[in-house]
């Protein structure tokens, strides 16, 4: 069996300090698709390397008290999004848990995007990006984003006045100019909510 890809595969992975995740394409210099999977695969058989999706790998940090240790959720989310040239919004809970709407962490992290689908297993969670339309990555603010997404998660019905207040004072700190763009493609409700954080009082 010839094991020179896959020496050379994690001789490079050694070598990439500042890289933390790697992809299968990034060793095709090495030889044909199907060698580089094989090579990998007796990497993670070896322990080696960690294998946290699908032709997604990274070199685990040693650590005496905790053993190995895999990137982060993070690292390896932006890591994707910078090789797809993709954009990402956060959905759902995990929306809700970034503008401390909600304490719970969620198992099951899901992200929209305009690159490829995919399932990632994570930190004993779930990343999950799902393709969708332009238009609903069309909104250009991160608070304002963040609050449509949380509100739709949410629902109407059963907002509370409590966490309308919360994201008024979010989108506060938006640019105003983002805000007014993003209500474009909000329900109306949320667009209702959204537009008291732009309206001054008449004194002013």
């Amino acid at each position: 069996m010839d094991y020179s890809v896959e020496y050379k595969i994690f001789r490079n992975m050694q070598l990439a300090k500042r890289k933390k995740i790697f992809f299968t394409n990034d060793f095709l210099k090495f030889g044909h698709y199907k060698a580089c999977n094989k090579a990998l695969e007796r990497l993670v058989e070896q322990k080696k390397i960690l294998r946290v999706g699908r032709g997604t790998y990274a070199i685990p940090k040693k650590s005496d008290l905790l053993g190995d240790i895999p990137p982060t959720s993070d690292e390896i989310i932006k890591a994707i999004v910078k090789r797809d040239h993709a954009k990402i919004i956060p959905t759902g809970l995990l929306a809700e848990n970034l503008l401390g709407l909600s304490t719970q962490v969620p198992a099951k992290m899901v992200y929209l995007t305009d690159g490829s689908p995919r399932k990632l297993q994570i930190d004993g969670g779930v990343v999950i990006f799902k393709k969708t339309s332009p238009k609903n990555l069309a909104s250009k603010g991160k608070i304002s984003t963040l609050v449509i997404q949380a509100l739709k998660s949410i629902r109407k019905d059963r907002v509370t006045d409590y966490e309308i207040e919360k994201v008024i004072n979010h989108l506060k700190r938006e640019d105003p100019k983002y805000v007014a763009h993003d209500m474009k493609y909000a329900p109306l409700w949320i667009r209702e909510i959204m537009n008291k954080a732009i309206i001054k009082p008449e004194n002013q």
